[in-house]
């Protein structure tokens, strides 16, 4: 029986071409800063973003707290929204490693809007923390891949501007955001003074986020990536990969969305399974499973049986992801799985 993985776009597995280019990358040392294939990346990255330096890291969370700590001071506050990865997902890392006071703020399909923002900066006062930072995610994972509006990003960072606040973006699937919305990056990208994006979610790499920014500001969070242990050593081999992913992956992410589209849409129509249909926006779907009907493990457990694999998201809510592994034939055998087990 094929396994049918969509738990998150984070399970695919390097292509043979993607393997090859691994093996024969040209390498250095990244750390003493002479890895070629490594600053090809870099390069590559930053003329898409528009970004005068770039900085390869291990992992999404650690570019994000990298990115944080190296823009703040301990005891500075961050507004986020409250399904915020760098909240939710992140281990705390904030007030760990940096000492930041996460401010969640509520919003609908996690879009904050410039008044939600401006209403809860803290006034200059004794004692209060000091608002440094304002931090985005595009697209929002919690809210089901949704997207930002190019408006809403221009009216926040007026706000930002007026407050002296420093503008850090959560891209890790940036590469929707602007696939779907046919939004260039360097556009999303220069309404932030920093900006993570990541290899190894839709673009298929194994491993690797880079975060871009302004050349002084990526000269000190490369320090700030050698203290918290991210240096690395041969990683053109990595980088390899996330070059490959973004001159062959990069083009065909509408074919995730198109398929995510389609499970959502025909899930929709299967008793017992609620989707808001309007935060489908890129290549996720978040489903509620009526716990009259069924209890979540349950629900797992029987499509797991039917060679589908989903992800808990919440008391009753279950994630679907779509991704270069899964293809338009998977989706429609998922979804007679899905209306199987309700049906059953």
């Amino acid at each position: 029986m094929k396994l049918i993985d969509l738990r998150s776009d984070t399970v695919t597995r390097p292509s043979e071409g993607m393997r090859r280019a691994m093996a024969e990358a040209v390498v250095g040392d990244d750390v003493l800063g002479d890895d070629p294939t490594v600053q090809r990346l870099e390069a590559v990255v930053g003329e898409l973003l528009g970004k005068e330096a770039v900085l390869f890291m291990p992992s999404g969370t650690m570019s994000n707290q990298v990115g944080l700590y190296t823009a703040s001071q301990r005891g500075d506050q961050v507004l986020c929204e409250t399904g915020a990865h760098i909240f939710n997902y992140e281990v705390a890392a904030p007030a760990v490693i940096s000492g930041l006071l996460l401010h969640p703020i509520d919003a609908r399909h996690g879009i904050l809007s410039a008044d939600d923002i401006e209403k809860h900066i803290q006034p200059i006062n004794l004692h209060c923390p000091r608002t440094r930072i304002v931090a985005l995610e595009n697209t929002h994972n919690r809210a089901g891949g949704t997207i930002y509006p190019l408006e809403t990003i221009a009216e926040i960072k007026e706000v930002a501007r007026k407050h002296d606040l420093w503008m850090h973006l959560d891209g890790a699937r940036l590469w929707n955001a602007s696939a779907a919305s046919g939004i260039a990056l360097d556009k999303y990208a220069s309404y932030f003074d920093a900006v993570s994006v990541c290899l190894s979610k839709g673009l298929g790499a194994p491993v690797g986020s880079l975060l871009c920014g302004s050349k002084g500001y990526i000269t000190e969070a490369r320090r700030t990536r050698k203290l918290f242990g991210g240096g690395m050593r041969q990683a053109g081999l990595l980088a390899a990969a996330g070059i490959y992913a973004i001159e062959h992956n990069l083009e065909r992410l509408p074919e995730d969305h198109a398929n995510a589209r389609y499970l959502a849409e025909e899930m929709s129509h299967i008793d017992g399974l609620e989707i808001d249909l309007e935060s489908v926006q890129s290549n996720i779907v978040i489903v509620d499973i009526d716990p009259d009907r069924m209890a979540v493990a349950d629900f797992m457990e029987r499509l797991k049986d039917r060679g589908v694999l989903c992800v808990q998201f919440g008391p009753i809510r279950v994630r679907f992801v779509t991704h270069l592994d899964v293809s338009a034939d998977d989706c429609r055998d998922a979804v007679q799985a899905v209306r199987e087990v309700m049906e059953n």
